[in-house]
C-alpha cells in the first residue's frame, strides 16, 4: 500500500473509531470524508435540553503528502495517534497553531 493510501486509511479509521465511541446518546457523530480532495471531518450534532450542540471535533486534510490537522478537540490527539501508527512527525502539520509557533513543536512547520 502506498503512503497516501495508508494515510487515508489511518485517518478514516481513527475518525470512525472516535465516532463509534460517542459518550452520550443525545449526541450524533457525523463523519464527512471527501476522498477526492482528501478532507476528513468528525462533527458532533445534538441537543442538551433546549441547547443545541454543534461542533467540528476533528478536521484533517492531506496536502502535498502531509497530514494537516486543523481542529483536534480530543484528549489523546490525532497527531499522537498517527505517530503511534507509524506516521513520521515531519509528515504531520499542527495547522491549529499559527505558522510562527509551529517551529516550536516536534511536528512539521508546513
Amino acid at each position: 500500500m502506498d503512503t497516501l493510501a495508508q494515510y487515508r486509511q489511518f485517518i478514516t479509521q481513527l475518525l470512525s473509531d472516535r465516532a463509534a465511541n460517542i459518550w452520550d446518546k443525545r449526541v450524533d457523530a457525523k463523519l464527512v470524508f471527501d476522498r477526492e480532495r482528501d478532507r476528513y471531518l468528525l462533527i458532533y450534532v445534538g441537543w442538551f435540553d433546549s441547547t443545541p450542540l454543534y461542533g467540528i471535533v476533528l478536521h484533517a486534510e492531506i496536502i502535498d503528502s502531509k497530514i494537516w490537522i486543523y481542529q483536534d478537540g480530543t484528549e489523546q490527539g490525532l497527531a499522537n495517534q498517527l505517530v503511534e501508527l507509524g506516521v513520521p512527525k515531519e509528515k504531520i502539520v499542527l495547522a491549529f497553531h499559527p505558522p510562527s509557533l509551529r517551529k516550536y513543536t516536534e511536528f512539521a512547520v508546513q
